[in-house]
């Protein structure tokens, strides 16, 4: 018995040293397998890991961001709209819901949560993920979502280990959180908490209350499930479990949490969109020069910057206030005058042309029937031109651009282009004439549904504002004053004589003439027959070299005709012409980039300015001198009195009543198809047109096609919205007068010449 006994305790204790054996042998090799599946997968070897330099930057796709010169982010360039943040950019309330929620012990751990992972295998993911910051973050940097297959889930897992515990090593804790806030896609185009907080609450990170960042943090989880345009009430209970974590880690009180878990949702929904928001037909033109830009100017390593995905940082010229103010100023005016257009458009059969044939009518909606969208669509899908044509004349639902917001209607896509054609344009552009910093651009009266930029891409008849080139070039070179005196009657340039084909007579707006004027009663009054006797003195090409120092790119004919402004020029050259004039004769090229930097802040590029002296301050001042009678006693006089008269009722911020000295010049060209305000203070120079994008869509009387009715309003508006903000230090001081004046330039006082509407009237017709 006894030895039958032996023999079982020495197989027991055989069978417990192999089984030990063997349980050693397998935890063994286990962890060595284990330990070389991470070996390999740090080395690539189950699918590429990022490298050093990769860490260091990692390809965050960020947008690049337009600054104003007050620093606010006026748009951006996107594929995916994400901004750079850093920490000290994140409000506490944000940091304190993001850690309590999403890794409690974020600041204890090296990467990996020990006793999180360890909790998440024993209960076999039911009591939730493993996940620290760090590992989504290494998530979303390289590899995005994980696979639902187990096998290449399980190697992404241990992939997104090594690389959370190498970015513990790279950045501090603070770092990391600020990488994670700047890679989360939010949804509605917004990635990271700098577009998000902007899209769904209109407002900077820092200024985001505390049951703001629960709704974001709250949507760290899914956010398309927790979207708070689409499900509110989800959001809701999403951010009062946010609330309630950051309770129980003592971040809140109890107080606080019960207040704010009571809060409805209150949002400030805005999409950012290129084609909407602040300054839209200044970022286009920007975009157009960026494009120019990043073919000649490279990266240090040789490749092209692209400005959708390398998070550069535009600093412009523009001012943000001052844009909102001149945005606000357009649409005020063109509201109201496009309701008198309108108005007169009724008992037009062919509204809104005026005076053309019905072959000229069609020629130009078939011209804007090819242009248009559906029609290069309808093109791609190998439609013929008759099926083309068919559609634009059956009736469809549309949605349409109105003053009182967009309407949904029903009509043919023929009507629609007739329809579009009797809104009144404009652009304004304001600038510093000292520096040549262009503070205000607004290219028309709405970006997304008419995209043509009429300060920098359009060039219209300029009417009587070119008339001060022609002074200029007189006081220059004929060595007059505006004290001078000059006959106003009639006169002709007969044929042959300065290029004329044909005997030129020019009238007066109200064929009168006034007799002996002085050269400021007649710019004042915009005599046109004086502007024709000192051109044909000077001679047109005299005037048009000096136009072109001044900064006029276009072509200018050397005719006698171009001092009555039968010339097309941009409102964007306009200002910079009359800015040489309140900078003492010195051009100063508009300017509207301070700098540009790459995504971690370094210079890549800042311009040089670019000036050259055109006239000399006495000249400069001169012609001032003349511009002040304009608003003093002529076409311009509105913006000091408080009388009214016809067509007061579209005088938009009437009475405007300004008293500091103001140089300016209306300007109407020939059937009233375009109308023109210059306006100068010492520090600003603002050039407002207005007209119809086709000439011959026009008002059929002076009362409201003249640029004192149809752009001077919005110079008015605008100056008075920048007045009434002190911040913007806009000059209500006298112009710089030169030490030791040769130039006469005050003169007797006079009787006031009336207003002549300054439009160009005389027997010349020209090509609209």
């Amino acid at each position: 018995m006894a030895a039958k006994k032996n023999n079982k305790t020495t197989n027991t204790e055989k069978n417990f040293k192999y089984y030990t054996k063997a349980f050693w042998k397998f935890f063994f090799y286990g962890m060595g397998a284990i330990l070389l599946f991470f070996v390999f997968a740090s080395w690539g070897l189950f699918g590429s890991m990022p490298s050093f330099e990769d860490l260091e930057n990692p390809d965050s796709n960020l947008a690049t961001e337009i600054i104003s010169s007050d620093g606010v982010i006026l748009g951006k360039y996107f594929q995916k709209n994400r901004s750079q943040l850093k920490y000290s950019d994140l409000p506490k309330n944000l940091v304190d819901a993001l850690v309590a929620t999403e890794d409690e012990r974020f600041y204890e751990h090296s990467g990996i949560d020990g006793r999180g992972t360890l909790r998440a295998i024993a209960s076999l993911g039911t009591s939730g993920g493993a996940s620290t910051l760090t590992q989504q973050l290494a998530k979303q940097l390289f590899h995005g979502e994980g696979s639902k297959f187990l096998p290449f889930r399980i190697v992404q897992k241990a992939k997104e280990w090594i690389i959370a515990i190498r970015l513990e090593r790279q950045y501090t804790k603070n770092e990391i959180l600020a990488m994670y806030c700047n890679v989360y896609d939010f949804g509605n185009y917004s990635v990271g908490v700098s577009s998000a907080a902007q899209t769904y609450f209109s407002k900077a990170p820092k200024d985001l209350t505390i049951d703001e960042s629960a709704i974001l943090v709250g949507m760290f989880k899914n956010s398309g499930l927790y979207n708070p345009v689409r499900n509110p009430q989800g959001v809701k209970n999403r951010r009062n479990v946010v609330l309630a974590q950051m309770e129980k880690e003592h971040m809140i009180t109890k107080e606080q949490k019960e207040k704010l878990q009571s809060l409805p949702i209150s949002l400030k929904f805005k999409l950012e969109s290129h084609r909407e928001g602040t300054a839209t037909y200044f970022r286009e033109y920007l975009r157009d020069y960026m494009k120019k830009w990043v073919e000649q100017n490279k990266k240090p390593d040789g490749s092209d910057y692209d400005i959708y995905k390398d998070g550069l940082k535009i600093y412009t010229t523009i001012d943000s206030r001052m844009q909102l103010h001149a945005e606000e100023a357009v649409s005020a005016h063109m509201a109201n005058l496009q309701e008198e257009f309108f108005i007169q458009s009724k008992g037009n059969k062919n509204a809104p042309f005026v005076n053309i044939s019905q072959a000229e009518t069609q020629r130009i909606l078939k011209q804007a029937m090819k242009s248009s969208n559906r029609w290069s669509i309808m093109k791609s899908m190998d439609k013929s031109d008759d099926e083309i044509i068919e559609s634009f004349n059956k009736k469809t639902q549309m949605t349409v651009f109105t003053w009182k917001g967009e309407r949904d209607t029903i009509m043919t896509p023929m009507d629609s282009i007739r329809y579009y054609k009797h809104f009144l344009q404009s652009g304004l552009m304001a600038m510093e004439p000292q520096t040549g910093n262009i503070k205000a651009w607004v290219g028309g009266i709405n970006y997304k549904y008419f995209q043509y930029d009429h300060v920098g891409q359009g060039a219209r008849q300029v009417g009587s504002t070119f008339k001060p080139f022609v002074y200029a070039t007189a006081i220059e070179q004929l060595n007059m004053s505006p004290c001078d005196t000059i006959i106003d009657g009639p006169f002709v340039i007969r044929k042959g004589r300065h290029n004329v084909t044909e005997d030129w007579e020019p009238r007066n707006s109200d064929n009168k003439y006034r007799g002996m004027v002085t050269l400021k009663q007649a710019l004042a009054g915009s005599i046109n027959t004086i502007s024709a006797k000192l051109i044909d003195k000077t001679g047109p090409e005299a005037v048009v070299t000096l136009a072109h120092k001044l900064g006029i790119k276009g072509k200018i004919p050397a005719q006698p005709s171009i001092a009555l402004g039968a010339v097309d020029i941009t409102v964007e050259d306009m200002v910079a012409a009359y800015s040489t004039f309140a900078n003492q004769g010195v051009y100063t090229k508009p300017q509207f980039l301070s700098r540009i930097e790459d995504k971690s802040g370094v210079v890549i590029y800042e311009p040089i300015p670019e000036s050259h002296d055109v006239l000399n301050k006495d000249i400069a001042f001169a012609v001032i001198k003349l511009l002040e009678g304009v608003t003093e006693g002529g076409s311009g006089s509105r913006l000091r009195t408080q009388g009214g008269g016809s067509g007061d009722k579209r005088w938009t911020g009437y009475p405007y009543m300004f008293t500091n000295p103001i140089a300016g010049k209306t300007g109407t060209t020939q059937n009233q198809s375009d109308g023109w305000f210059m306006g100068m203070v010492p520090n600003l120079v603002t050039g407002v047109w207005v007209g119809c994008e086709d000439r011959s869509a026009r008002f059929k009387s002076l009362t409201y096609g003249q640029g004192a009715t149809a752009a001077l309003p919005v110079w008015g508006y605008f100056m008075k919205l920048c007045y009434a903000d002190p911040e913007l230090k806009v000059s209500k001081g006298e112009f710089e007068r030169p030490a030791n004046l040769s130039i006469k330039v005050d003169c007797y006082r006079a009787p006031v010449v009336k207003d002549t509407t300054d439009i160009q009237q005389d027997t010349e017709e020209f090509d609209f």
